[in-house]
């Protein structure tokens, strides 16, 4: 059995989603929703979706590097990337663009292997120039008119998850997965080969 959603995408989508070997994600309004929440002490504190964390844990075991690159300075945003094992985590940047410039520098990448998932205008710019842009279903218009794709889940609600679905299913993996979570050993399960 082969995994089936897969021909739901447009070909030029799944042919950009195939090339990729880092994800990068912004992180407020892409892996959150965008709310900005603040205790009486000042102390900030983010929603993150349990499915994105899962989506982007598998990216990184199927050889897809992950980077979160935020214009935020956010100690949250370094816990939870330190949690899911994510290694490329940049807060405080001013340039985007240059951030994923050095990154792949340092991977020995191009561009066209590069996904960027982002919300809004400080997305743009890196957005317009790798090889697969996408955003959440609730991005700025500016955005959303200028990605490849875009989820339709919004964001902090499971919008990476559908990002990362798609990059692995491109690459061959989503079946392996649904198999390798489905497989009971010795037992033939009924509608299962």
């Amino acid at each position: 059995m082969s995994y089936q959603h897969l021909n739901d995408y447009p070909a030029d989508v799944r042919e950009r989603a195939a090339r990729i070997r880092l994800a990068c994600f912004d992180v407020d309004g892409t892996l959150t929703d965008g709310r900005l929440v603040f205790d009486t002490a000042g102390r900030e504190s983010k929603a993150f979706h349990v499915h994105d964390g899962l989506g982007l844990v598998l990216l990184r075991r199927f050889g897809i590097e992950v980077a979160f690159i935020t214009a935020r300075t956010s100690t949250v945003v370094e816990q939870r990337a330190a949690e899911l094992g994510i290694v490329e985590v940049h807060t405080a940047v001013k340039d985007k663009f240059a951030r994923v410039g050095e990154i792949i520098a340092r991977m020995g990448i191009g561009m066209d292997e590069v996904a960027f998932m982002g919300d809004d205008l400080p997305d743009l710019r890196v957005m317009s120039r790798v090889g697969f842009a996408a955003a959440p279903a609730d991005a700025h218009p500016w955005v959303r008119e200028r990605v490849q794709w875009r989820t339709s889940l919004p964001a902090g609600h499971g919008a990476a998850r559908e990002f990362c679905d798609l990059l692995l299913a491109s690459q061959g993996h989503a079946q392996a997965l649904i198999d390798e979570v489905t497989r009971v050993e010795g037992v033939r399960v009924e509608g299962n080969a």
